[in-house]
């Protein structure tokens, strides 16, 4: 039986890679720091299905036990501070858990177990301002927030174990992927569950900010598929996976709010706290390397990941306002 050890595994990402291991027999262990209160939500319905143990990123000593504890034979360092907005505000703590906590982690397999698979979440935040399009592994790279170049850094970190070390060290260099897990403070859980608000008549609007950006949106229970994909070759790579589709974000409003029969236009306002300081305008991928190495496909459509985002957070919508008229007959 196969083990592996995942960072971030309460996440999105980590919740469906788990959900995906666990199918394949694989024991999983799955990383949460001692000092904090996890969100289990994600994870509730295998809660028990995983072996949880101790670590945190910023310390490497709590790493090395963390490996020689779980013993894998992959690793998945998928922790990191994900949200590209928070970069700005917080710079600092994004380097250290985003960039430095990619260097801690590499570390403590290196010395404990040298032989493990090792997986880095990249971004395609990498790209930041696109020198070419669509883009694929050999694109250079121009970040364009502190997210970004904190993902660099972690990226780049991973190709120099592996040039260093000999470690069968990967980069997934993934494009947007969403799903109904994905936090509330992304742009696509922000408009799912505010239209879910309008419609249930809770909201009377939803305020956003570039609706012109350009983003390469996918499911992210497919994308975990290819993560799995990578660790499973003869030969440790890198590769870029997307959909290879483009849409803005208002494309994505104008979905979220037609399928519970609504018109974006009454409800969407623009404002300008949402800007950010410096933006990505197009991120569009070439995933022709995973496709034909990997064998990796997509399976679910951009309107149909929309769709699915929408429909969960009405059923969730509807069930807190259940609970709410039955506690005010209580």
């Amino acid at each position: 039986m196969k083990r592996a050890l995942i960072t971030g595994v309460t996440g999105q990402d980590g919740s469906y890679l788990a959900e995906l291991l666990l199918s394949k027999g694989y024991q999983v262990y799955g990383m949460r720091r001692r000092t904090s209160t996890p969100n289990y939500e994600n994870v509730i319905h295998i809660k028990d299905q995983i072996n949880w143990v101790s670590g945190d990123l910023n310390d490497l000593a709590s790493l090395i036990e963390a490996v020689r504890v779980s013993d894998p034979d992959e690793v998945y360092n998928l922790a990191a501070q994900s949200f590209v907005a928070a970069s700005w505000p917080q710079p600092i703590a994004t380097g250290q858990m985003t960039a430095i906590a990619v260097t801690n982690m590499l570390e403590a397999v290196r010395i404990m177990k040298p032989m493990a698979k090792f997986y880095q979440a990249s971004s395609s935040e990498m790209f930041g301002k696109v020198v070419e399009t669509p883009q694929k592994e050999s694109t250079p790279f121009y970040p364009r927030s502190p997210y970004g170049v904190a993902k660099l850094y972690g990226h780049w970190i991973t190709v120099n174990y592996r040039e260093s070390y000999n470690m069968f060290a990967c980069s997934g260099i993934l494009f947007n992927h969403e799903s109904p897990r994905r936090g509330l403070e992304f742009v696509t859980r922000k408009v799912t569950d505010g239209v879910a608000r309008i419609k249930l008549g809770l909201a009377n609007e939803l305020r956003l900010g570039n609706l012109d950006a350009q983003r390469d949106w996918g499911f992210a229970g497919d994308y975990v598929a290819a993560m799995w994909l990578m660790l499973q070759q003869d030969t440790p790579d890198d590769y870029v996976i997307s959909t290879g589709e483009t849409h803005t974000v208002q494309e994505f409003v104008e979905i979220a709010f037609s399928s519970v029969g609504l018109n974006w236009r009454d409800y969407v306002v623009m404002d300008e706290q949402f800007m950010r300081p410096a933006e990505v305008d197009l991120l569009l991928g070439d995933c022709t390397k995973a496709k034909e190495e990997l064998g990796w496909e997509l399976k679910v459509s951009f309107e149909e990941l929309v769709k699915m985002m929408v429909q969960s957070d009405l059923k969730r919508m509807e069930a807190i306002q259940s609970q709410g008229k039955a506690l005010q007959w209580i």
